[in-house]
């Protein structure tokens, strides 16, 4: 099976890293938690804080663009820099709830890679979701699309998916047979949620 790879977006995260300008308080960074924000710490929020001399404050989320919704128009948003998905990052951006980068201070579009760059944001990560099996346990004839995932009574045993509906739903429309072209004009429909 083809995997599909997705970006993830930081929101102004090369503007973060590569800024001159100084700002007059603290700048609040958040990010995934965990080990991959403790990774972040020492390869980028360190280093920043030396050459720029900006203290850096952390805090950590779960994802959502309606957590992001929320913050911002409830007047309490205190967030600068935020580490989103990419379908946070169109919605948001979409929505005004970001704002635009000046690509002139980052060097210019062009020295990104095309799809990495968004008015709103820039892509730090790739990463995909693949269809893996114990090949220890399914022998010959093994699971070959999302529709097999589902398929218990031929793979008995059990299943891993990532918790919550993001990639979720995507999986289950292709199950359903949704061409993966179409999967997201199909969840803005009523059917592609039901």
């Amino acid at each position: 099976m083809q995997s599909k790879s997705t970006w993830m977006f930081a929101l102004a995260a090369v503007a973060l890293m590569l800024s001159t300008a100084v700002p007059a308080r603290d700048l609040t960074v958040v990010s995934w938690g965990g080990a991959y924000q403790d990774a972040q710490r020492e390869v980028y929020f360190k280093p920043f804080m030396e050459k720029a001399k900006i203290k850096l404050a952390e805090e950590n989320w779960d994802g959502g663009v309606g957590t992001l919704r929320a913050k911002i128009q409830g007047g309490n948003n205190n967030w600068d820099v935020v580490q989103v998905e990419s379908e946070e990052l169109l919605l948001g951006c979409e929505e005004g709830l970001y704002e635009k980068l000046d690509w002139s201070k980052l060097g210019g579009k062009d020295k990104y890679l095309p799809d990495a760059v968004n008015d709103c944001g820039v892509g730090a990560i790739v990463y995909s979701f693949i269809l893996a099996y114990d090949g220890d346990k399914i022998k010959g004839d093994a699971p070959k699309s999302w529709a097999d995932f589902w398929n218990v009574q031929k793979w008995p045993g059990k299943r891993a998916l990532r918790k919550g509906p993001k990639t979720t739903l995507e999986i289950a429309l292709m199950a359903d047979g949704v061409a993966p072209k179409d999967v997201y004009k199909t969840l803005g429909t009523n059917e592609g949620v039901e």
